[in-house]
């Protein structure tokens, strides 16, 4: 049996001392000028997906070893077809040989056969020797209910993985189904993400099966945190969206020994495409997404200084 998720972000977090996340969402029309021909369509697409994962395996040259984790967007590599395939295969793989674990980003959600399609396609494979292109852990849609969730479930048990469900998410339009009801919807589903991974609470004391909550909703996270005190929660929207240091806060929980535990803050656009913003302007993207990444870590370790 491949060691617990949990288990692994864990050490991972512990080794790099800090639980910091950058998610590789190549946007075409964002990428620095020296990847100008991953956006030019007469192109062909074979290369522009090439500079697509050109431009990921450099972030992830950047980063490795300072963070436990990336997270890349499947959808920006979707769009280029089989080429993008082969090249988000490249990326994961380049990511684990840099030993950064990787958590897809595929927000899968559908049922029965088709659901666990999904999960042999990122999680366990479909012929032997693919673990190094495969992701540890992806993120899911809860929507259609426990029947979406169960093949992900048994397919983290077999290998070891992981997955994020959505429970509060960072988007503007998250309030229209997401806080319906009494008890609203998101808290129905947090307290199905703590009974989904119950049998999958690792050495550790931490689930393999973790909640998406939007660090934008940082007044919520400890009512969520109290709902589910073993899940480990992805935190978008630090960042680009909004959030600042001190609303992660309340996702975490002190640790006998390191950092903080409980969750991973999520920089996407913040990170990779820093060099565009006010600050870094006229640096090389390289040195700026270095730049911004060592603020991150720094605000971010700070804030956690009183969780200890």
């Amino acid at each position: 049996m491949t060691r617990n998720f949990a288990d692994r972000l864990n050490a991972a977090i512990a080794r790099c001392g800090n639980a910091c996340l950058v998610g590789l969402d190549p946007h075409l029309e964002l990428l620095p000028s020296e990847f100008d021909d991953a956006r030019d369509v007469h192109c062909s697409r074979a290369r522009r997906a090439q500079r697509v994962g050109d431009f990921c395996c450099q972030v992830i040259d950047l980063i490795a070893e300072r963070v436990p984790a990336v997270k890349p967007q499947s959808a920006f590599f979707e769009v280029l077809g089989a080429d993008g395939a082969q090249a988000w295969e490249r990326v994961v793989c380049h990511a684990h040989r840099a030993n950064l674990l990787v958590i897809g980003d595929v927000k899968r959600g559908d049922i029965a056969s088709t659901a666990a399609a999904y999960a042999t396609a990122f999680l366990e494979g479909s012929t032997p020797g693919e673990r190094e292109h495969l992701c540890d852990a992806v993120t899911l849609s809860p929507f259609l209910g426990a029947d979406s969730i169960d093949p992900f479930l048994s397919a983290c048990r077999r290998s070891g993985t992981g997955a994020y469900v959505l429970v509060r998410t960072s988007n503007k339009g998250s309030a229209d189904f997401q806080r319906h009801g009494e008890p609203e919807l998101s808290f129905l589903v947090a307290d199905k993400v703590k009974q989904w991974g119950a049998d999958l609470v690792g050495e550790s004391g931490w689930s393999s099966i973790g909640a998406v909550v939007g660090a934008t909703h940082g007044a919520e996270l400890r009512a969520f945190r109290e709902r589910m005190p073993r899940t480990p929660f992805l935190l978008p929207g630090y960042g680009a969206q909004g959030a600042s240091a001190s609303d992660v806060v309340g996702a975490f929980t002190s640790s006998a020994s390191g950092p903080p535990l409980g969750a991973l803050v999520n920089s996407s656009r913040g990170i990779t495409f820093a060099y565009r913003d006010a600050q870094h302007r006229g640096k090389p993207w390289q040195r700026a997404t270095s730049d911004a990444l060592d603020t991150m870590i720094r605000e971010i370790t700070a804030a956690l200084g009183a969780v200890r």
